[in-house]
C-alpha cells in the first residue's frame, strides 16, 4: 500500500482540499483510494464521542465504512489530552499502526491528512516526521501563497522530512503573483532540490463562507429561505448609503452579503434586486413583513444579529480565507484547478504509482 502524508506549517492553507482533491483523483484514475487523519491533538467531543469535522466529511465523501476509531485513530480529546501531560503517558504508535494495517486491507493508496501545523502531535508520541517514518509514508508539503514567510515554511518542511519530502504545493496565488512564483520561487526551490508539484491560484469561491457559518459566528437568527442556508458567500457589502445609489453600488459584486440595519427597507428591497446571498440585519431591528416575502421567494436568507454593524463587519470578515470546505461547490472547484494546475504524473512517479 502506497501512503501520502498531506501536511502544512498553518492553519487553512488548503490540506483537506488538496487529500479530498487528489483523493478523488485517485479513485477516478482506478485506484482504491481512502483517507486517514493519523493524529488529532485538539479533537472535539460532541455527544460524548470524539469528533472531527474533516474526518466526518472525508468519510462521507469517500464513501468509506470504516469507523471513526480507524479513520482518526489517535484523538485526543481534552480529557485524553490531561492524561497524557499527567502520566503515565500513553504509547499510541501501536494503535495507529494497527489502523493503518487494517486500512491497508482495503485500500491501494492512502491520503493522509496531517494536523494544524508541522508541530503538532508531539504531546502524543507522534511528530509529523515520527508519523511519516512509522508509516512508511511520502510527505508532500501544501504551502499557502505568502510573500514574506512562504519559501521559509516550505525549507522548513525539507528540514524537517530530510530525503522523505516529495515536494510541495503552493496554493491561493492571486493572478498577478503567478509568474512570478512559476519564474522565480519555483526554480529557487528546485535549486534547493525541493519539487513543486503545482502552483494553484487563488479562486474566490474556496475562500467563501457559507450563510450558515456566518449566521453562528453572528450569532444569528434565520427569519427564511432556510433553503437556501448552506449557500456560499463571496463577498460582503455595508448598506449604509442612500437609496439612490445603493442600486448601483450592489451591482459591483456577486453572491454577497449584504449588512444594513433592520429599518433600511430601501436598502434591502435594493440589494434583493442584485446578486444576493444573504442579509444580515444587525441592531436586532425586525424587518418588515413585504422584505420577508420578497426574500423567501428569492431564496435570500435574512440573518438577524443583536450585534451592531461594526461588530457585525470584524466578525464576517474574520471568515473570509478562514471558511471550511465541505461544501460540493468548492470540492469540484478545487478539483477542476488541480487538473489545471497540478502534476499528477510526478506525483504518481514519486509514490511508485503508474
Amino acid at each position: 500500500m502506497k501512503a501520502l502524508y498531506v501536511t502544512s506549517a498553518e492553519t487553512f492553507s488548503g490540506k483537506s482540499a488538496l487529500c479530498i482533491g487528489v483523493g478523488l483523483r485517485l479513485r477516478k484514475d482506478g485506484h482504491s483510494a481512502g483517507y486517514m487523519k493519523p493524529v488529532n491533538v485538539n479533537c472535539e467531543v460532541i455527544d460524548g464521542v470524539p469528533f472531527d469535522d474533516d474526518v466526518n466529511f472525508a468519510k462521507r465523501v469517500f464513501e468509506m465504512k470504516e469507523p471513526f476509531e480507524t479513520l482518526c485513530p489517535v484523538a485526543l480529546t481534552p480529557a485524553k489530552k490531561e492524561q497524557q501531560l499527567r502520566g503515565p503517558e500513553v504509547n499510541y504508535a501501536p494503535k495507529l499502526l494497527e489502523a493503518f494495517n487494517k486500512l491497508g486491507e482495503s485500500y491501494d493508496v492512502l491520503v493522509l491528512e496531517g494536523g494544524r501545523s508541522l508541530r503538532e502531535g508531539y504531546i502524543a508520541g507522534l511528530s509529523p516526521k515520527k508519523v511519516v517514518d512509522l508509516l512508511g509514508a511520502k510527505p508532500l508539503m501544501v504551502a499557502k501563497w505568502d510573500e514574506d514567510l512562504m519559501v521559509d515554511r516550505i525549507m522548513t518542511a525539507q528540514w524537517l522530512f530530510g530525503d522523505s519530502l516529495i515536494g510541495t504545493v503552493i496554493n491561493g496565488v492571486p493572478r498577478p503573483q503567478l509568474d512570478h512564483v512559476q519564474d522565480t520561487v519555483v526554480p529557487f526551490l528546485q535549486r534547493h532540490g525541493i519539487n513543486v508539484f503545482g502552483v494553484v491560484r487563488k479562486e474566490q469561491l474556496l475562500a467563501a463562507p457559507s450563510v450558515r457559518e456566518l449566521a453562528e459566528g453572528l450569532g444569528a437568527e434565520l427569519l427564511c429561505a432556510n433553503a437556501c442556508f448552506d449557500e456560499l458567500v463571496e463577498h460582503f457589502l455595508v448598506g449604509a448609503m442612500g437609496a439612490e445609489s445603493a442600486l448601483s453600488y450592489f451591482r459591483r459584486k456577486p453572491n454577497k452579503a449584504v449588512i444594513t440595519g433592520g429599518d433600511r427597507t430601501d436598502i434591502m428591497l435594493a440589494a434583493l434586486e442584485t446578486s444576493t446571498r444573504c442579509l444580515v440585519l444587525t441592531g436586532n431591528l425586525y424587518p418588515a413583513a413585504h422584505v420577508l416575502n420578497r426574500a423567501d421567494e428569492l431564496c435570500v436568507p435574512v440573518l438577524l444579529t443583536k450585534l451592531d454593524t461594526l461588530a457585525a463587519i470584524e466578525i464576517i470578515e474574520g471568515y473570509f480565507n478562514r471558511s471550511r470546505f465541505q461544501q460540493p461547490q468548492k470540492i469540484e472547484r478545487f478539483s477542476s484547478l488541480l487538473d489545471e494546475y497540478f502534476d499528477y504524473a510526478a506525483l504518481y512517479d514519486a509514490l511508485g504509482m503508474s
